[in-house]
């Protein structure tokens, strides 16, 4: 996914304080921020190693430099996600599909608290982490990408039934991705604790916690809500090839 900064925001309504712009670009202002450790790329583009996160951030579509420096980047031939980009694009380049996102931010209704089942993971959890993601398909999620943040799971008889994580971490926030539950492990409120526990330490550390998710997923889209999210905005975002 690749995000700018020109895309309104909707109605946060109930959510409190905090420098909101910076989630109009989340990921730039992560790649260039609390991120910037991970960011290959420059001024006007930038992005997270392959086995890191697929994301690619471009500062503003404003800039009519941006799509060199974006092929310069990604090369020839390859295909991107870009978002909040509406107009034509250059000479060469394609749209090979698209979709529509939302962006979730928590409001003062969230009650974190820590899980005493939740065990924190790393890299010695990678290949398991790896299996739950494949099988629950939560979103994209590359051997390096705990490096990002904090990631939490819960076993049962040794298998990892249950993950969520951090990804995203623009100033100020720190996006709960990763949230994963084996089908035979639903309906227990794993999800939901860990997401909870998840934001307790982000909101231990001053940060406050947003969440992203496929406009057609309602029912992960509700239970956020549930928790005390709110929708801040919906997204369109495109996959696009650059010039051969």
């Amino acid at each position: 996914m690749l995000s700018d900064a020109g895309a309104a925001p909707s109605s946060a309504a109930g959510a409190s304080g905090g420098e909101e712009s910076v989630l109009d670009n989340a990921p730039w202002h992560a790649l260039t921020g609390p991120h910037a450790r991970f960011a290959i790329g420059g001024d006007l583009a930038r992005l997270y190693p392959d086995d890191v996160a697929p994301f690619v951030a471009v500062r503003t579509w404003d800039d009519p430099h941006v799509w060199d420096a974006l092929l310069e980047l990604v090369g020839t031939g390859a295909e991107v996600g870009v978002s909040g980009y509406d107009g034509e694009l250059p000479a060469g380049w394609e749209f090979t599909g698209s979709g529509e996102g939302v962006q979730l931010v928590q409001t003062p209704a969230l009650t974190p608290r820590p899980d005493d089942e939740a065990i924190e993971l790393g890299a010695d959890d990678v290949a398991d982490m790896l299996a739950i993601v494949s099988r629950n398909q939560p979103g994209p999620f590359r051997p390096r990408t705990h490096e990002l943040g904090r990631y939490v799971g819960i076993r049962r008889q040794g298998r990892l039934v249950a993950m969520a994580g951090e990804r995203l971490h623009p100033a100020g926030w720190t996006e709960i991705s990763a949230v994963a539950v084996d089908a035979d492990h639903r309906r227990q409120g794993l999800g939901s604790r860990l997401v909870l526990d998840v934001a307790f330490h982000i909101q231990e550390r001053g940060d406050r916690a947003l969440m992203h998710a496929a406009a057609t997923n309602t029912g992960a889209i509700a239970a956020y809500e549930r928790l005390g999210f709110v929708l801040r905005r919906r997204n369109r975002f495109a996959s696009v090839r650059t010039p051969s």
